[in-house]
């Protein structure tokens, strides 16, 4: 399902960006009438560019940012109410806080009696997903810089206490640039430390199963930040090798193949060092690789020499 492709400026309040219906003169009322609540702030919305079980995302023109945003629109009718009193406003909260060149921007949220409107930064080029399966696989020049915009994203939320806890490639957009922008903050969680700075566990199994991590399959309280790092392992595979490393279509095996070690296809040809990575990520817990041993890698640190292939 495709996620919203969304850029933040300063934040407004969920409830303090809901349409006004203050005192007005009856031209005026008659004016506001003719608009839709997002036009009365300036969006005026184009085509869908995802759409799910109860939210759609659009792109919209924007007057106040002079471009394009995309729009998350939420319908109170049919999300599921832990959806509306927990995730949707967590989401609202998290994204608020955040503003990296390698995460979607929040740029605003509006409620009314029967939708949330969550206005983010439009990120035209798709998701990494799209990327994959019109190009097949991505050779590890690519791979190697998307990695690294990724790994500064998630690496910047977690110094600041948020989890991503649904990082895959569908999550993960691309903006004119073609820099990586992480997306979807449903399912983040603020405030991973307990006050004794021991990690807090997560107790909420959420993402895709392709990307989770095994203790997120096993159903045991996990630490989140190790879970947001396999995910990313997985995103790397599915670059360079064009598929999945897990097949998720049965659950009793993607138990038994996140227990074993990452089998590789034998095409396309992929470094060693790039390999290794990869089976240092999709490793148990206790030996898993952490996003300060990722940065020291082999792989990741490579730099090519000019003139030399």
């Amino acid at each position: 399902m495709p996620s919203p492709v969304a850029s933040v400026h300063q934040p407004s309040p969920p409830n303090a960006a809901a349409h006004s219906h203050g005192t007005q003169s009856a031209p005026e009322a008659d004016k506001e009438k003719k608009l839709s609540v997002l036009e009365s702030h300036g969006y005026f919305l184009g085509k869908t560019i995802g759409t799910g079980s109860y939210a759609t995302v659009r792109v919209a023109h924007s007057e106040r940012h002079e471009g394009s945003v995309a729009i998350k629109i939420v319908s109170k009718f049919s999300a599921p109410a832990d959806y509306l009193k927990k995730f949707l406003p967590r989401e609202i909260q998290v994204v608020k806080g955040l503003r990296h060149p390698n995460l979607i921007r929040f740029l605003q949220a509006i409620e009314t009696t029967h939708r949330v409107y969550i206005v983010m930064e439009y990120a035209e080029n798709g998701s990494l997903l799209d990327i994959i399966r019109k190009d097949q696989v991505i050779d590890e020049s690519r791979a190697r810089r998307w990695f690294r915009q990724l790994v500064d994203a998630v690496e910047y939320c977690h110094e600041r206490g948020v989890v991503h806890r649904d990082i895959k490639c569908e999550n993960l957009l691309m903006d004119a640039e073609w820099r990586i922008k992480l997306s979807d903050f449903g399912f983040a969680r603020g405030h991973v430390r307990s006050k004794n700075g021991q990690p807090s566990l997560s107790e909420t199994y959420c993402g895709s199963y392709a990307y989770a991590s095994p203790e997120i399959l096993r159903g045991i309280p996990y630490q989140p930040e190790y879970a947001d790092v396999w995910s990313m392992g997985v995103v790397l595979f599915a670059m360079v090798y064009g598929r999945l490393p897990f097949d998720d279509s049965n659950y009793k095996e993607l138990i038994k193949q996140v227990s074993n070690k990452v089998s590789f296809p034998k095409d396309p040809k992929i470094s060693s060092t790039c390999k290794s990575l990869i089976n240092k990520i999709l490793a148990p817990l206790k030996s898993r690789i952490r996003i300060s041993g990722i940065r020291g890698d082999a792989w990741y640190t490579f730099e090519p020499v000019p003139g030399i292939i």
